[in-house]
């Protein structure tokens, strides 16, 4: 098959059954591989339905610039998107995140802007606040919005959702995934329990967050530094619904990161700790499931991205993490 663009790539991505790692458990738990999208990870379907569904409402003009705040991979679907619709790109996301994920950013032709780690969502130096005061002070600068834009929920309704719905024939017991902006549980989860109600929806969050002391207490508190990329906050993002998430379970750095490890040496699946989070919480759900029954973790990226921090074995110790 010959595409008319790469973004054309984007999404039916494989949903894999994973059976050495999870042969200490009764169900069957399928992964859904999202490093097979074009740049990496499940954040370029958000990428480009925002960015497509701007250039619809004539809100992006040709060469304009694209801003983004990210906590995660979106910088790197925005930066991949912008240079296929040949639009100018500064992603600025907070100095924990890794050192690859800005070279790639970078090699798509993007612009980095690195902020503080240690500074709450609404405090004047944080990623977001830093990108709107940017869009703001340049010219034909627009931003995505990804914490606060309804699309992003919307296109996992539309695609992430239907793609395991149609792949497991709709023989599924449980889908489980993380939550930065929510957008995957909240589109997904929206999707599958109007399909079947019964369907179990659950969120890994990684300890440090506050999502899931906000699901548990209906209380907001707040956060501490975690070092897993691309998961949690400290504040609740509008494109976050709880409406049909069903259970969360926290999750340690440690745990994530030996979790991803896992994954690539059990099954050949190269993933980020992010990933690793929402195994965690898949594992532990599904102790209590049955063996004729099914659960779907979301696998968020590729492992690519962290090879100078959980995968190499000098980071870990330096950071008091286990290697194996």
């Amino acid at each position: 098959m010959i595409y008319d663009n790469i973004l054309d790539t984007i999404g039916n991505t494989p949903l894999v059954r994973l059976n050495r790692f999870s042969a200490e458990v009764p169900p069957t738990i399928l992964g859904k591989v999202e490093r097979f999208n074009p740049a990496g990870s499940v954040k370029e379907r958000v990428s480009w339905a925002i960015i497509e569904d701007m250039e619809q409402r004539g809100e992006i003009k040709p060469g304009g610039i694209v801003v983004e705040a990210t906590s995660g991979n979106m910088g790197v679907g925005v930066a991949m998107v912008c240079a296929a619709r040949g639009y100018g790109c500064i992603i600025v996301m907070p100095s924990k995140m890794s050192m690859e994920r800005e070279r790639i950013i970078r090699a798509f032709g993007g612009k980095v802007v690195r902020t503080r780690s240690d500074v709450p969502w609404d405090h004047p130096e944080s990623f977001l606040n830093t990108a709107r005061r940017i869009t703001k002070e340049t010219p034909g600068a627009v931003m995505l919005n990804q914490f606060y834009n309804q699309v992003n929920p919307q296109i996992h309704y539309r695609t992430t959702a239907q793609e395991i719905w149609n792949a497991t024939e709709g023989k599924i017991d449980a889908f489980v995934a993380g939550m930065g902006t929510g957008g995957t549980i909240t589109g997904v989860g929206k999707f599958l329990k109007e399909k079947n109600p019964n369907i179990q929806i659950i969120g890994a969050d990684p300890v440090g967050s506050s999502l899931k002391h906000l699901f548990d207490t209906g209380e907001m508190r707040e956060g501490e530094f975690y070092h897993v990329e691309g998961i949690g906050e400290d504040f609740m993002p509008e494109t976050l619904r709880f409406d049909h998430v069903d259970r969360m379970f926290y999750v340690a750095d440690n745990d994530s990161f030996r979790m991803a490890r896992k994954l690539a040496r059990s099954e050949g699946i190269f993933a980020g700790g992010s990933t690793g989070t929402i195994l965690c919480a898949t594992m532990e759900y599904a102790r209590t499931m049955g063996k004729e029954q099914t659960i779907v973790a979301m696998l968020c990226d590729n492992g690519e991205r962290y090879l100078s921090k959980f995968y190499n074995e000098d980071w870990c110790k330096e950071m008091g993490f286990d290697t194996d």
